[in-house]
């Protein structure tokens, strides 16, 4: 089988990914990119940065090769990814964006809040920036931390259109460190992503290579006789969903990067041993969350999404699309270090070095093994144990009632005994109402979670029960605690929603073509509750204002500007609405947000 546009078979671009060519990177490093005034690289990985107040951008084509196949990128000053700006709290930013396309294109600064108008989101706050024309972004900084930019015009994230922002703080930073590196993840792809678009919606787990085959199902068999095999095979068939539809875009088309270049380009930071160094961590990637930890060395996670937080020790964090963490390490021997950050669904990889010197590597760990999506995963509280599907057994599929799941028959509902049901009625009374809009009701959602969990202490599938300390959302704590003590004076329920088999994605059922603004009134305290009526991961970003995540009691938890939404969970944030204007809130995952899980949040 072979891509759209290619001739080589997909299974030949997998080893050639894990071969990991770093052509891209060697051009930069050796000019072979279209030069620009303002891009230059050390070594392959060390972008340009831009510090001051007064910044020229300019988007254009530009060859690369990630793969050993030729390809154009759309690029900013040259490079994937773009230059680091360096900016400072209390300064006033101006940002001249030239278009040398020859397609409309547009810069969103992702996590900043600043005047409407200014945001980047065509057709929402702006009419794009036309080829040929230049666009003078100009807007006071109000806020310190790690953020990134992006394209916010169709598919041009995915072709390269993004780069790290950092804002130094106007005081002295809370956290000391004596090096200070940007990592920044992402995904490439030789297809075109339009191409990958039109593939996930004729076949939505296109991409997906890890679907249960044949030897698996005997392998159920030997395990669990027939059966319990031929049960669980006919629940999955049933609802016409897959246990291992973890992403939508695997390594089977991704070559996954770290700071522009893939595994084998082996980004390298330099240290000497007994220093502290900072880490800022971007998930700048379109379709992918990555799983990453340095093996051998602790790592203390002090800023999620550019908000300082009470320090964490820590062996691994998952980093959703879109989402930042800063953290530190202190490597004590003279040793290299592997940063290593694998796919949500364990089909690639890229990593890097922390050395003390040029030239040094450290083992690379083997890919952990792929987890099959659990009860919790698909219904939620209702579902108790997080165990993967797979090993699940007769009894643990108790609690699943017909009205949950959309398409299911009473043949699911095998192995509910009277004790179940009684179990199952506790639950639902102790658990948080749920609402589902009548728009849920229909061919664009295939699933519906009516208990959904609402703890913020698992550490998603895949990282459960791994033997290393993995970071979760309840172990993040603002510095300072709640900016808005307010008590929230209205609640809006939005429920996550798609059909997987189709390719629709959006909120209550509803894509964004046919839906209506959500509206908050200026200065108001709202609180957002998001149910996940699917099995997928979601990361959720409202532009304009920070998002405050409670606890499932209600109490302030952290303040983020992305937050990923896991399947079947319900969680709650507050939202202060100090930022009048027109904002796009949306799904990061660049192929759900475009499908429709997007809304327009108007304040007035």
């Amino acid at each position: 089988m072979t891509f759209p546009g290619s001739s080589e078979p997909v299974h030949a671009s997998r080893r050639r990914f894990v071969a990991g060519l770093a052509v891209g990177g060697v051009a930069a490093g050796m000019g072979l990119l279209r030069p620009s005034p303002v891009w230059a690289l050390t070594n392959p990985g060390h972008p340009t940065v831009l510090g001051g107040t007064d910044f020229s951008l300019d988007i254009a084509e530009t060859p690369v090769n990630f793969t050993g196949t030729p390809r154009t990128a759309v690029t900013v000053n040259g490079g994937i990814p773009g230059p680091i700006l360096r900016w400072k709290e209390g300064t006033t930013v101006t940002l001249r964006v030239a278009n040398r396309l020859r397609t409309p294109t547009s810069i969103h600064w992702h996590g900043i809040v600043l005047p409407f108008d200014q945001d980047g989101v065509p057709g929402i706050s702006f009419d794009g920036i036309g080829p040929g024309e230049t666009f003078v972004y100009r807007f006071d900084v109000r806020q310190a931390g790690t953020y990134w930019y992006h394209s916010h015009s169709r598919f041009q994230e995915q072709t390269g259109l993004y780069g790290p922002l950092v804002i130094e703080p106007a005081g002295p930073d809370r956290y000391r460190s004596d090096r200070d590196y940007v990592v920044m993840l992402s995904d490439w792809t030789d297809m075109d992503p339009e191409r990958i678009f039109l593939r996930l919606k004729q076949q939505s787990d296109y991409f997906n290579y890890a679907r249960p085959t044949a030897s698996r199902f005997f392998r159920d068999v030997r395990e669990k006789g027939w059966g319990q095999a031929l049960e669980m095979r006919k629940m999955w068939n049933t609802m016409r969903m897959n246990p291992t539809d973890l992403s939508d875009v695997s390594g089977a088309a991704y070559t996954y990067l770290m700071n522009g270049v893939p595994a084998s380009g082996n980004w390298t930071g330099q240290f000497k041993p007994g220093e502290k160094i900072r880490l800022r961590f971007i998930n700048g990637s379109s379709s992918t969350i990555f799983d990453v930890r340095i093996p051998g060395l602790k790592m203390t996670v002090i800023s999620a999404d550019g908000q300082d937080v009470l320090p964490v020790p820590i062996d691994e964090f998952r980093i959703s699309t879109a989402e930042t963490y800063d953290v530190l390490v202190e490597p004590g021997e003279d040793i290299a270090y592997t940063i290593f950050a694998q796919s949500i669904d364990r089909s690639g990889y890229t990593r890097g070095t922390l050395s003390p010197r040029p030239g040094l590597e450290a083992a690379v760990p083997p890919l952990d093994p792929r987890q099959w999506l659990g009860m919790g995963d698909m219904m939620g509280a209702m579902g108790g144990s997080a165990k993967p599907m797979k090993d699940m057994d007769h009894d643990g599929m108790s609690g699943m009632n017909h009205g949950s799941m959309a398409g299911m028959d009473h043949g699911a509902m095998a192995g509910m005994d009277h004790a179940s049901m009684e179990g199952m009625d506790h639950m639902k009374e102790n658990a948080p109402k749920v609402r589902h809009a009548r728009t849920e009701y229909g061919p664009g959602v295939d699933m519906h979670v009516d208990m959904p969990r609402t703890n913020l202490d698992d550490p998603g599938i895949g990282l459960r029960d791994n033997g290393r300390r993995v970071l979760t959302y309840a172990d993040l704590h603002t510095v300072g605690g709640n900016p808005d003590p307010r008590e929230p004076g209205r609640e809006i329920e939005l429920h996550l929603t798609g059909n997987m088999e189709r390719f629709m994605w959006s909120f209550d059922g509803v894509k964004f073509s046919d839906a209506a603004p959500v509206h908050f009134n200026k200065g108001e305290r709202v609180r957002i509750v998001l149910v996940n009526d699917t099995m997928m991961n979601h990361p959720i970003h409202l532009h304009g204002m920070f998002s405050d995540l409670e606890t499932p009691e209600g109490e302030f938890q952290v303040r983020k500007h992305t937050i990923n939404v896991q399947p079947a969970q319900r969680i709650t944030y507050a939202v202060t609405a100090d930022n009048p204007g027109r904002w796009a809130y949306h799904c990061h995952l660049l192929y759900h947000m475009e499908a429709g899980m997007f809304r327009e949040v108007v304040v007035s």
